[in-house]
């Protein structure tokens, strides 16, 4: 019987951002796919717990601030070379643009833009990305669609997606793919953070322009793994943005 090509076995992963959210929940389906997974964020207990999760295989962890020089480099050489990469680690941190200062434009670009974009130069140079590989970076809907309050975030989400592209070119010729995923809203930490920041009316008035409601982390989770498996070796340099046909309103 052959293989199917959506399948992940013998593939060595790293994701980062693992420990919560969007992060766990790739990982958890990635090693149901098959994988094996290395996991990375800075919350140790909160790592452990998602190790916990994981389906088969020999998994492990690193615990690693990516803000920090030091962890990137610790990180990368705790490891062999992989297969693919999620990066998966980002904030938000909404402000008005009047009340941007350096500071606050920091907070939100060195750990959605700089470090994310140090690590994956520092893996590609240290050769710990195999030929084939495929490289899938977490950007948002809300970098295309703008919101009030979102210009840090935007940038620096339009930022990464801009770098993938660079890496889809220069890499090309070694079979590396480098595509990125734009969710618009879904059930995470954030979500209902957010259900606590806005009244119930106004929450549920934006979710009505959702087709097929608002997403789940596992929703988020099929598309990376779809892309870093064999079933997407033609695709490359992409955003593919996951929306539940919210962009069909607009």
């Amino acid at each position: 019987m052959m293989n199917s090509p959506f399948q992940l076995n013998g593939k060595k992963i790293l994701v980062t951002g693992a420990s919560s959210g969007i992060g766990r929940s790739v990982a958890v389906f990635l090693s149901e796919m098959g994988a094996e997974l290395i996991l990375t964020a800075r919350r140790e207990q909160q790592l452990k717990e998602s190790i916990s999760l994981l389906k088969g295989g020999i998994h492990s962890y690193v615990v690693a601030d990516l803000l920090k020089e030091e962890d990137r480099n610790q990180l990368i050489n705790s490891l062999s070379a992989v297969d693919g990469v999620v990066f998966s680690a980002g904030k938000i941190e909404p402000f008005p643009v009047k009340f941007l200062s350096k500071e606050k434009l920091d907070s939100v670009m060195d750990l959605n833009f700089s470090s994310t974009v140090l690590l994956a130069a520092s893996l590609l140079r240290s050769k710990k990305i195999n030929d084939h590989a495929s490289m899938v970076f977490i950007s948002s809907f809300g970098a295309h669609h703008t919101y009030k309050g979102g210009a840090a975030y935007a940038a620096s989400k339009l930022g990464v997606e801009a770098f993938a592209q660079v890496i889809a070119q220069e890499h090309g010729a070694s079979g590396i793919r480098c595509n990125c995923v734009a969710p618009a809203m879904v059930k995470t930490e954030v979500y209902e953070e957010t259900e606590r920041q806005i009244s119930a009316e106004k929450l549920n008035d934006h979710i009505q322009k959702y087709p097929l409601g608002v997403g789940y982390p596992e929703d988020v989770a099929h598309a990376i793994s779809f892309l870093l498996s064999p079933a997407s070796r033609w695709i490359t340099g992409q955003t593919l943005f996951l929306d539940g046909g919210l962009s069909l309103g607009l």
